[in-house]
C-alpha cells in the first residue's frame, strides 16, 4: 500500500526523485541516477515503483525540452538552433529520424536532442515514445543492476 506522507517526502522518496528525475532531464544539470541508487539503497522493496517515477519524471522532463524547441521554432521562425551541440542535434535527427530519441538519456547530447527534435517537428506522439523508452530502459538497468542494494 502506498504510504501518501512517505511518498510526498521532499527530502527524499518517489516525490523527491521524481523531482529530480524531472530537472535533470531539462536544461538543467542533475544526478538523478545517485538519486534513485540511493533511494533503492533506502527502501528496496520499492525498487518497480522508484523505476517507475525516475521513468516518469526523466521522460516528462525531456519533454518540457521538446516543447521548449517546438514553441522557439514558432516564436522565432526565423533562427536556428546555433549552439554546436542543438546543430549537431538536428543532423542527427535528420540522418536517424524519431527513433534516435531512444538516446535522450545520454548526458551532453540528450538535452540538445530533445530540444532539437521539437524544433524540427517531430510529433509529439513519437517523440514521447521513444523518449520514455529510452529514459526507463536506462533506469531499468540501474535498477536491475543495483536493485538488492538494501
Amino acid at each position: 500500500m502506498l504510504d501518501i506522507p512517505s511518498f510526498l517526502n521532499l527530502s527524499g522518496g518517489p516525490f523527491g526523485l521524481f523531482a529530480g528525475s524531472f530537472l535533470a532531464s531539462t536544461l538543467l544539470p542533475g544526478g538523478s541516477e545517485a538519486m534513485l541508487l540511493w533511494e533503492l539503497q533506502q527502501t528496496p522493496e520499492r525498487a518497480g515503483l522508484l523505476w517507475a517515477v525516475a521513468s516518469l519524471g526523466n521522460s516528462l522532463g525531456g519533454l518540457s525540452s521538446w516543447l521548449i524547441g517546438w514553441w522557439l521554432a514558432r516564436r522565432f521562425p526565423g533562427k536556428g538552433l546555433s549552439q554546436d551541440r542543438q546543430r549537431q542535434a538536428l543532423q542527427r535527427l535528420a540522418r536517424y529520424g524519431s527513433p534516435v530519441l531512444l538516446l535522450s538519456w545520454l548526458p551532453v547530447i540528450g538535452d540538445p536532442l530533445c530540444l532539437a527534435a521539437g524544433w524540427s517537428g517531430v510529433r509529439l506522439l513519437p517523440a514521447t515514445l521513444y523518449i520514455g523508452i529510452g529514459k526507463a530502459l536506462r533506469y531499468g538497468m540501474l535498477v536491475g543492476a543495483f536493485g538488492s542494494l538494501g
